[in-house]
């Protein structure tokens, strides 16, 4: 019995206090209440938090895409991550191109020369696909759970004290105004006990009964003020106390920035993983392509070979983009060029935009004369075009006899 009537008693006081922020609240909304503002560096940590929620989130989930295409995979494993459940492992789009090709290759004939190209470009799509497999597991761990770690937990304690925070200045406005309106009927219970009836008949009785009941009730409202002073010193310290709380946690977004910048240096570093795998899978395929007889290879009758550019091979690295040894980039003539110094005419496969002054644009089936500088990098050759010269990568160019 006791155990109800404390449950009652405490059900009625939340519910006094939740109709008292609202009326608070209602009030601020029409302009009818004063309103406690905090402090400009608490606000600014407030807004810096909301805005690393929202940048995140948006983040998170356009990773999310990137590294998964399929909407439907993503929804499924969301399901089996709630599920606390592994989700099935499920064979990727370069995976399944490559067991296609192999497929083909198989049924068309290994001896043939197109069907052991499509038996060699399905193992390499497969290994594409494992690779992506592992970009996918790394990013996940090392960048998108971090991310999720800090919105699922660190930004929810914070909105959960910022709420508090809410209401802790909603009791603290509602304390202030009752104070007010308390200190309001002492002073007018005052000037009504000053005043003095003069009279004897039934209607000034009948007068100072009335003013004397108001004045009773007035009396109650000025016992209000103390202990509204008392409420307002005990809100006023709540509200402190919790605005320090709420700011010791908004600054530790600082902290949550330079992990997230850690976390994106991982992926960053899983995604050049992956490119330069990726990369050295495609020129091994072309050197295994390039042993190929070359009537197969041949094209509307351009060179088997696809350049690599200069830029990427750059980007890359000298260890992955040497072009020394791709039968079909760098043909025997080209490296035989490299060793004389004799001029000689070569045709423009591609068009190549010049990166600074030092080299020389090129259009696509031109014929130009190139030549052998000694200390030249092994990827160029010195161009001449009329009074025009300059560097060119040898990747773009067809020697002619």
């Amino acid at each position: 019995m006791n155990i109800m009537d404390f449950n009652v008693k405490k059900l009625a006081a939340d519910a006094g206090t939740f109709l008292s922020r609202a009326v608070q609240f209602t009030e601020e909304k029409l302009g009818q209440a004063e309103k406690t503002e905090l402090d400009a560096h608490l606000e600014n940590l407030l807004s810096k938090a909301e805005c690393t929620k929202i940048w995140t989130e948006k983040i998170m989930k356009q990773t999310e895409v990137l590294l998964q295409p399929n909407p439907n995979a993503r929804i499924e494993e969301f399901v089996y991550e709630k599920l606390d459940r592994k989700a099935p492992s499920r064979i990727n789009n370069p995976e399944l191109l490559g067991q296609y090709m192999i497929d083909a290759g198989t049924e068309f004939g290994p001896g043939t020369a197109y069907g052991n190209a499509l038996i060699k470009c399905g193992e390499t799509q497969k290994r594409i696909g494992t690779a992506d497999r592992e970009l996918i597991q790394t990013s996940a761990l090392n960048f998108l759970t971090p991310l999720r770690n800090f919105i699922e937990g660190d930004y929810r304690t914070i909105a959960k004290e910022r709420k508090l925070l809410q209401n802790k200045r909603l009791d603290l406005d509602a304390a202030k105004t009752r104070l007010k309106k308390a200190k309001a009927a002492e002073t007018k219970s005052s000037q009504l006990n000053s005043a003095r009836l003069e009279g004897e008949n039934t209607m000034v009785n009948l007068s100072y009964m009335l003013h004397f009941l108001h004045v009773k009730w007035l009396k109650i409202w000025a016992e209000e003020v103390t202990k509204s002073e008392q409420e307002l010193r005990i809100t006023q310290s709540e509200f402190d106390r919790q605005a320090e709380i709420t700011r010791l946690l908004l600054e530790g977004i600082s902290s949550t920035h330079a992990h997230h910048l850690r976390c994106l240096n991982d992926f960053v570093e899983a995604q050049m993983t992956y490119y330069a795998q990726c990369y050295q899978y495609m020129l091994d395929l072309q050197k295994q392509l390039g042993s190929f007889p070359s009537n197969y290879l041949s094209n509307n009758n351009q060179t088997s070979g696809t350049p690599v550019p200069y830029a990427l091979s750059s980007a890359i690295g000298p260890g992955l983009a040497s072009t020394g040894g791709l039968v079909i980039t760098c043909p025997s003539n080209i490296n035989d060029l490299k060793e004389t110094s004799s001029n000689r005419k070569a045709r423009v496969l591609y068009d190549y935009d010049a990166a600074n002054s030092t080299e020389l644009s090129l259009l696509a089936d031109e014929v130009i004369t190139v030549f052998s500088v000694v200390g030249m990098d092994s990827d160029w050759l010195m161009g001449e075009r009329g009074n025009q010269k300059g560097k060119v990568p040898i990747t773009y160019l067809e020697l002619l006899n």
